[in-house]
């Protein structure tokens, strides 16, 4: 197979997603993904792609591909300030590469990730279910040992034909990752072991993305939520649930968390609103709201029905 794409610069972090790995966290197999799935969605629609064709999610930037064949791509999620042969690229877009072409991306501007699709998704075989990279796990990826991306590698793919013209979303969709987040919680049952003055500061008080921000979770720091001094045993968790550790600042779990954690939660925060979170810099701030569980279910499923999920 030569229609591939080659890795000249992986980057600080690029990784093979497809819509992540199901039905396995009782063998503590974390779900993995794309962390910013409405980006990731949004990089197969604009292609046709089937909803879970295998995608790159780029980290930081600081990446360089070489186009070994003519190909069809899709843009979406943070804006690493991406080239093709020195030529800006339109985030959010598709557009058409040529054989010997340069595919750069920079530092980021806006967001954190950028997600890059190719026409018919990226042949790569799967493990346990699912292409996606876990590092912690050793599992998935191009290698299917978990490494993210390495110079050298190719990324291959079916040849397809080309658009004329490109395919851009509507600016009326578009994230500005920059902005500062409203999160809405899902409270859970452990809700009622915090006290009120607890729960007043964590929905009212403005909290900061630390440095310790990756896959597995966002650390915040902020004004202290006591937790509950009861012990708690050790339990499943659910995907954005929002742990109190003892030093009170909360940590939003995201795709590749433990499966199981003893922390007590105060909810989890909404599906639709971890995208924005995971494309937040550190120093970005966050607030907290009462989420409606009965409407953010009902926006969820319209989304997943566009998306045909």
């Amino acid at each position: 197979m030569n229609a591939c794409i080659h890795v000249i610069k992986p980057g600080q972090l690029s990784l093979i997603h497809d819509f992540g790995r199901f039905g396995l966290s009782h063998l503590g197999i974390s779900q993995s993904g794309p962390v910013d799935d409405y980006a990731y969605s949004w990089a197969n629609h604009l292609l046709g792609n089937p909803v879970n064709a295998p995608t790159l999610e780029i980290t930081l930037g600081q990446a360089e591909f070489e186009i070994q064949h003519p190909c069809q791509l899709a843009l979406t999620g943070g804006d690493l300030a991406a080239t093709l042969d020195d030529e800006p690229l339109t985030n959010w877009c598709t557009f058409r590469a040529q054989k010997g072409q340069r595919l750069k991306f920079a530092l980021p501007r806006n967001g954190l990730r950028a997600y890059l699709a190719v026409r018919g998704g990226f042949l790569v075989e799967q493990h346990l279910g699912s292409v996606s990279t876990v590092k912690k796990e050793t599992l998935g990826g191009l290698h299917r040992d978990g490494r993210a991306l390495l110079a050298g590698d190719a990324l291959y793919f079916d040849s397809h034909p080309l658009d004329n013209k490109p395919l851009q979303m509507t600016f009326r969709l578009k994230p500005d990752y920059n902005l500062p987040l409203r999160l809405r919680v899902i409270e859970g049952y452990q809700n009622d072991w915090f006290d009120k003055e607890s729960l007043h500061t964590f929905f009212t008080r403005t909290y900061t993305v630390s440095q310790h921000a990756d896959r597995m979770g966002y650390r915040l720091t902020g004004p202290e939520v006591p937790p509950p001094t009861e012990p708690i045993l050790s339990e499943g968790i659910a995907l954005g649930a929002i742990q109190i550790p003892p030093d009170g600042q909360p940590i939003v779990l995201l795709n590749d968390r433990q499966t199981l954690g003893g922390y007590p939660k105060i909810g989890c925060v909404a599906k639709i609103d971890l995208p924005r979170l995971a494309q937040a810099k550190p120093g970005q701030s966050v607030r907290f709201v009462k989420g409606d569980l009965e409407g953010l279910q009902d926006v969820w499923c319209q989304w997943a029905r566009f998306f045909g999920y």
